[in-house]
Order: C-alpha cells, then sequence, then structure tokens
C-alpha cells in the first residue's frame, strides 16, 4: 500500500483512529490540523499549571480501545494507563440526597437499599434484560449502513426485538423502577448524547447497563491521553501530523474527492479523503454548497442538533475531598430538560455537572491545588439566548448553585484562574455547528442509514468519522466511526 495516500482532515479521535490504522496496514497517511495540538475537543488546556479536559472526562468501554490498538498491532499499554473509578459518580439531589454509584455491585445494592429501598429487584432484572440488549445491539454498531437493505442484516434483525422501538429512555426504566429519582439515576446517561430521557430512543438504556456492567475510566494524565495515545501510535506507524496547518476546502473531480487545498492556498492529492470535523461545520465550510445537494444549508440548518454546554474551567488553590465525578440535579429534573430541549431557555436552577479529578490524579494540578471543571448542559444556538449579555450572569448563577448544593462553600475565594465557554464560543471559537457539543442528535431519523454514512453518500473517496456519522457521539462510538472507515478504505484501495 506504500503508493496509496490517504489525506485526513482534523487530529480528533475518531480521525486519529483512521490514522493509526491505515498507517500501520502501509498507506501514507497525512493528518492536517488547524489547531496546534491534536485532539479535537479530546484535547487539554493548560492555565498556568493547570491542566483541563477540554471536552470528554471519562472513558466508557476500554475493550473498545485496546482492541483498536490492537488492530494495529499495537499494545495499549505502551500508550496510557486506566485507572476504574469506584465509586463511578455521586449523584446529588435537590433534597440533598447523596447516591453514590458504586461499580462493586456489593456496596451498590446496599446504597440501593439505602436510598432507594424497593428496587433491587427490578435493578437485577433491568441489568439482565439490558446485557441482552447490549450484546445483540453493540456488534450492530461496528459495520456501516450505506444502503437501505443493510437493515436487513441478521444481527441487526435479531436486535430489533430488545431494541425498544417507540419508547423513551424514560419510558423503558419505568418498567422496572417505582422512584423517579433512581429512574433518573438511570437515564441521566441520555445526557452523554446531549438528549433528554424522556426523549432519546429507549435502545440507548445500555448506556447506563455499561456503566454498570463495565465501570467508568479515568487514564492515568487525563482523558486526552486517549487521543496523544492514537496519535503516538499513528506517528510510531508513519502517519504524519501536521498541526498549525488548516485545510481550506476539499477539491473534487466532479462528485470525487481528489485532494485539499489549504488555507494558505497549497494543495494536496490523495486517494481517499477522511473529513474528521464536526459534521454540519464540515459540510458548510470544507465544501462548496454546490457539490453538496443533499447536505445544503438549508438542509443542515434544518436538521435535529443536540444540547450544548455552558463550561467553567477552575483553577482553585485548595484542594476538594469530593468525588471524581459529581452530577447535581435540579429541583425539576424533567422542567429543566424541557427548558434545554424544547422551550429552549436558560433555567433558573439547572443541572450540572462537577469534575474534580485531583482527587485521583495528582498531575492535573499544581500541589496542593485542584483542577475544577463544571458543565451546564444548556440549549444549543437554534435557542434565542443573547449570550453575550448572559455569560457573566449565568456564571454567577451556577457558583451560586455550587455554594447552595454542595461542600464547596467557600469557592469563590480560592478561585485562581478561570475560563467560560459559551455555545457561542463552542461554535466560533471551536467549529461546533450551533454549539451543538454532542453533533447531530440520536433522534430516530438521524441513525444507521439515516445517518451521515461512513463513506459519505453522493461522493466517491469521500469518508467522514467522529459524532456526526454512523455510530454517533461519545469516544467509544468516535472511535468506532474511525475503524470502520478504515475498513471501507482498505476494501477499496486495497484491491
Amino acid at each position: 500500500m506504500k503508493n496509496k495516500s490517504i489525506i485526513i482532515i482534523g487530529a480528533g479521535p475518531g480521525g486519529l483512529t483512521s490514522a493509526m490504522l491505515l498507517a500501520s496496514k502501509g498507506y501514507n497517511v497525512t493528518i492536517y490540523e488547524k489547531k496546534s495540538h491534536f485532539g479535537g475537543r479530546n484535547s487539554v488546556m493548560n492555565l498556568n499549571g493547570f491542566k483541563f479536559e477540554l471536552g470528554p472526562t471519562f472513558v466508557m468501554l476500554p475493550d473498545v480501545f485496546s482492541e483498536t490498538f490492537k488492530e494495529a498491532g499495537k499494545n495499549i499499554e505502551d500508550y496510557m494507563t486506566m485507572t476504574r473509578l469506584d465509586p463511578m459518580y455521586r449523584l446529588k439531589y435537590a433534597d440533598g440526597t447523596d447516591f453514590f454509584v458504586h461499580f462493586d455491585k456489593e456496596n451498590l445494592k446496599k446504597e440501593i437499599t439505602r436510598v432507594f429501598p424497593g428496587e433491587i429487584d427490578g435493578y437485577d432484572k433491568y441489568m439482565k434484560s439490558q446485557k441482552v440488549k447490549y450484546d445483540r445491539l453493540y456488534k450492530c454498531l461496528t459495520v456501516p449502513y450505506m444502503r437501505w437493505y443493510n437493515y436487513l442484516r441478521l444481527k441487526l434483525l435479531k436486535a430489533f426485538p430488545v431494541m425498544d422501538l417507540g419508547k423513551s429512555v424514560h419510558g423503558v426504566l419505568s418498567k422496572y423502577f417505582k422512584s423517579e429519582d433512581f429512574k433518573i439515576a438511570m437515564a441521566f446517561q441520555a445526557k452523554y448524547l446531549g438528549m433528554s430521557p424522556w426523549k432519546c430512543p429507549g435502545a440507548f438504556t445500555i448506556l447506563s447497563y455499561v456503566e454498570h456492567a463495565f465501570g467508568v475510566y479515568h487514564p492515568q494524565g487525563g482523558v486526552h491521553k486517549i487521543s496523544e495515545g492514537l496519535a503516538k501510535a499513528a506517528q510510531d506507524s508513519g502517519a504524519i501530523i501536521k498541526l498549525s496547518t488548516g485545510v481550506k476546502e476539499i477539491i473534487f473531480d466532479k462528485n470525487k474527492a481528489i485532494g485539499v487545498e489549504l488555507e494558505n492556498g497549497e494543495k494536496f492529492y490523495a486517494d481517499s479523503i477522511i473529513m474528521n470535523a464536526d459534521f454540519a461545520y464540515g459540510m458548510s465550510h470544507l465544501i462548496p454548497e454546490s457539490h453538496r445537494p443533499k447536505y445544503t444549508d438549508k438542509n443542515l440548518n434544518g436538521r435535529d442538533y443536540s444540547c450544548s454546554t455552558f463550561m467553567i474551567y477552575l483553577g482553585i488553590s485548595k484542594k476538594y475531598n469530593i468525588p471524581h465525578h459529581n452530577i447535581v440535579f435540579s429541583e425539576d429534573y424533567k422542567n429543566n430538560t424541557e427548558e434545554i430541549y424544547e422551550r429552549m431557555t436558560l433555567s433558573a436552577d439547572p443541572s450540572f455537572y462537577i469534575h474534580n479529578p485531583s482527587v485521583t490524579d495528582d498531575s492535573l494540578a499544581p500541589e496542593g491545588k485542584s483542577t475544577l471543571y463544571v458543565l451546564v448542559p444548556v440549549p444549543n444556538l437554534k435557542g434565542n439566548i443573547d449570550w453575550e449579555k448572559e455569560k457573566s450572569k449565568f456564571r454567577d448563577l451556577i457558583l451560586d448553585k455550587i455554594e447552595e448544593k454542595t461542600e464547596l462553600k467557600d469557592i469563590r475565594q480560592y478561585i485562581e484562574v478561570e475560563k467560560v465557554i459559551t455555545p457561542l464560543d463552542w461554535q466560533n471559537e471551536f467549529s461546533v455547528y450551533k454549539g451543538g457539543v454532542f453533533n447531530l442528535s440520536h433522534a430516530l431519523d438521524q441513525m444507521l442509514y439515516l445517518r451521515p454514512h461512513n463513506r459519505l453518500e453522493g461522493y466517491s473517496n469521500l469518508y467522514i468519522v467522529g459524532g456526526g456519522t454512523h455510530p454517533g457521539s461519545g469516544l467509544p462510538t468516535i472511535v468506532e466511526s474511525g475503524r470502520i472507515s478504515a475498513r471501507l478504505i482498505d476494501e477499496e484501495l486495497g484491491k
């Protein structure tokens, strides 16, 4: 394959996965990344000695990563070390109740009995049923869906009966649990897809199952080590990564992608092109509208996108002894989700997440200090929120809520470093269309064959990876998208 070349636009985890796999097979792989670092939203921000994850803060399904490295002839342990957390996270309810979600099942069941008496039988039945769903469904997410008749694959036909079609995540959970608060404990994971549990398709109850069955992990040094490990492994196999080198547009010969023009005017050509960018942003900025009859600007704007996030990154001049992961629920969680996804307004009582990795990993902050990451789900930019006006007020509201609802009563006096990112910043600074950080939503009409294809429909030689294609958003599935596109290219060029 030494005479076959691949150009990848963007050095996010999906593009890096494809690069590692294709380079290991002997292809000439070059990645062009406009930022001065790789990782995309799975990268690190260094602020005066404090290290913050830009985006993802935990890892699920570590076997997906180890299997991917193995496919490239690598041992993942040569590139990163992952630690399973127990408890996985602490959930804090509006009445002050804390629920510590343990990976160890004996401790977890004691905690369920303490906080939600009477739910153990339902939990056991739920886990048994979800194992069947996961075993059948996850296999279906590792193959492409580029023709309608791919729905007739035997694997998918076997999965249909357990996919809970027509039901929401909350609706499925209602079959097993009585307590609304316990349902929320098993449903909030829909936020990983940027969706409401009352709207998210019932198939995605496998998200809570995956956590409870396989655990939640922290790579030593931070989750951005995933991207760093993929990049190093790709380079070890011969891939070239050109940082601070933005692509202006993809070059076409009719509908065939043949190369890229860089922002400096240089042009480079390849046998296949992979676009690793936020899908709608990449389509609207890297491909002229005349070359995308299906994905016109009107079509892209009319699609359904995930929620956005309001981020506060805080370098704290003391150590806080709270769990690694903390989710704090609003008093009316359902109303809060409706504010985000339906009314698209800012909440006066939002739910939020606090990441306190320094309790596990001393490398992320100066000695005796803490790195805190606060994430608040908020509407994407299809909502009519003036973020220039609301940014400061909403930041103050979140700090008020942290002081009111958590142990961090004195947080303001210990803030040494601070950075805020709004949905507008996600769009303008990080090239995220409409600020929808979890990409296209995972509604049924935007999944499998109905999601943008891994070999982008309407083109030849043009492939996409990331959360905007199949199988969807989240680090393990983004890595799977990189694997799928790499295999498609190898099937085509390897002939």
